[in-house]
């Protein structure tokens, strides 16, 4: 099955929805529009998954669109597809769609239609962010969703949302803008190489041209800032924890769900093919930040009084994971770090949603405030300690599959794989275990704290709905993860081997010789794509 317009239909059809909420007046009838249009596109985004055919060619993109034309004498077309790196972003980006709606509706209390309309045109720019292959379409979609994200936390967020949702904004602008500087250089110099001097973003135009040594490291710098700011990687982390924390709930799971992996998404698709050479260079360098990042968070999460903080900062701590993994070039780490971003978007988005549920009972956020609440609280205390655990890479859940993949293909990584660099990164393992248990105890488990806490309902019908097929895919993921990962391990091997193929090449038109201990990529007989020295 390959409808082409399928993609299309997934990527638009909020779009559609937050239109047709545009003349309603009824909030009920706004709150059913978006909450019938994600789950109707949540379905339609399963036909992607279920017709996805993992045998076919990485280099050929499946349910592709394609609309040439935009722009007399330029090569910029709209331009769509799926393959087994944006197909798993894409579902998730679905699956949370009607949970973000779900777990706003009572939430948000004023000015509803604006938030449900902003929320609808986000999910088409997340969406389109991971099916373009076009730059310039692939920069309008990245740039989208900055505008519905900044209203969302500036008009719905706390007391110091308008300085959170400001630092957001600027933080992510400079970095976009630097990158779009870097688009307009490939797509001049990849015209005149590989386009019959024609300006051209078309993504397999750009992948077949060999950008020289010379501009690699310049035009790596740009890219990479703009996709590590938007992760983010330490020490470009500081936005963060104020927008999470002073956005809504349902941004807050937006957030961490899918507008940071957008980040790691640009560091795989761009940054690694297109500027090899450079990104092996300076892999160690990123991957130590990465490692930073992985301790920095987790230790910064121990020590915070604010439930929604602690969360905020594990992000930090769990990105530097993917990271780690991408920069490590080996198909155990890449197909680790493209499961730990949906990993990450399931349980990190659970945590935000339980941590909501427990603002709008007490209107607080801080630990100190509950204790013993498994008691009034059994279902909650339930999916708690399942999330909490899952975050904490149980086996048996998700989070244990990425976290494993990324550390034995960092392990056996040459650029990457120094002893003390994957101790290091272990030790977030046990670190998050840590600040979890601690979040568990200082909410869930000891006698009650508060007279008030003894009446505190447990979950209704509405919140458990917002959380049983998030703990469905954790479970799922942790136990067979083998269908999720015969669909990535195709692409995770192209792309590697499209690196190595480019970083030869570029070398060879500089004239230059491979140097004896330069890393060479290779397919050894067990099947992993490694760098290795010769």
């Amino acid at each position: 099955m390959n409808l082409p317009y399928l993609t299309s239909i997934v990527i638009f059809l909020p779009l559609v929805g937050a239109l047709l909420m545009l003349p309603m007046r009824r909030v009920s009838a706004i709150r059913w529009t978006a909450l019938a249009t994600t789950t109707v596109t949540f379905l339609i985004s399963l036909l992607l998954y279920v017709g996805y055919d993992p045998a076919g060619s990485p280099a050929q993109p499946q349910f592709v669109d394609r609309i040439a034309g935009w722009f007399p004498g330029l090569d910029i077309q709209y331009y769509v597809g799926i393959d087994g790196l944006g197909l798993l972003l894409i579902l998730l980006t679905t699956l949370l769609g009607p949970i973000v709606v779900l777990s706003s509706w009572n939430y948000i209390d004023r000015h509803q239609k604006g938030y449900y309309t902003l929320l609808l045109v986000l999910q088409t720019g997340m969406t389109g962010v991971f099916a373009a292959y076009d730059l310039i379409l692939f920069y309008i979609f990245f740039e989208l969703t900055l505008i519905p994200m900044y209203f969302i936390i500036g008009i719905w967020g706390g007391e110091d949302r308008i300085y959170a949702a400001v630092k957001f904004v600027l933080y992510t602008l400079v970095g976009s803008l630097l990158m779009l500087v870097g688009i307009l250089y490939l797509g001049f110099a990849a015209g005149d190489a590989v386009n019959g001097g024609v300006f051209t973003t078309d993504y397999f135009k750009l992948l077949a041209y060999n950008v020289p040594l010379a501009a690699q490291g310049w035009l790596f710098f740009v890219f990479a800032l703009a996709f590590a700011i938007k992760v983010p990687l330490f020490p470009l982390h500081t936005w963060l924890p104020d927008a999470h924390v002073q956005a809504p709930t349902g941004g807050s799971v937006i957030l961490a769900g899918v507008l940071l992996k957008m980040g790691t998404y640009g560091l795989v698709r761009f940054c690694l093919p297109f500027f090899p050479n450079a990104a092996t260079d300076y892999a160690l360098w990123l991957a130590v930040l990465a490692v930073a990042g992985i301790v920095y968070g987790a230790l910064v999460s121990r020590v915070q009084a604010d439930a929604k903080k602690l969360v905020a900062y594990s992000s930090v701590s769990h990105l530097g994971f993917v990271v780690l993994g991408i920069f490590a070039f080996t198909v155990e780490a890449m197909q680790g770090a493209i499961i730990q971003m949906i990993n990450h978007g399931l349980s990190t988005g659970a945590l935000f949603l339980l941590v909501g549920m427990l603002y709008e009972r007490r209107h607080t956020r801080l630990m100190e405030e509950f204790g013993g609440i498994a008691r009034v609280m059994p279902v909650f205390a339930f999916f708690l300690v399942f999330t909490a655990l899952a975050s904490a890479g149980l086996p048996g859940l998700n989070g244990f599959v990425g976290e494993f993949m990324i550390l034995l293909g960092s392990f056996k990584s040459a650029l990457v794989g120094h002893p003390l660099l994957i101790a290091l990164a272990t030790s977030g393992v046990i670190l998050a275990a840590v600040y979890l248990l601690w979040l568990l105890y200082r909410t869930l488990f000891g006698p009650i704290q508060k007279e008030v806490n003894r009446t505190l309902p447990d979950l209704n019908a509405r919140e458990v709905l917002l959380l049983v097929p998030l703990a469905v895919f954790m479970l799922w993921i942790g136990v067979a993860p083998g269908p999720f990962l015969k669909r990535t391990e195709p692409t995770a091997r192209f792309l590697l081997e499209t690196v190595e193929q480019k970083r030869l090449a570029a070398l060879e038109e500089a004239e230059q010789p491979v140097p004896a201990a330069s890393a060479r990529l290779e397919v050894s007989e067990g099947e992993t794509v490694r760098i290795a020295n010769p």
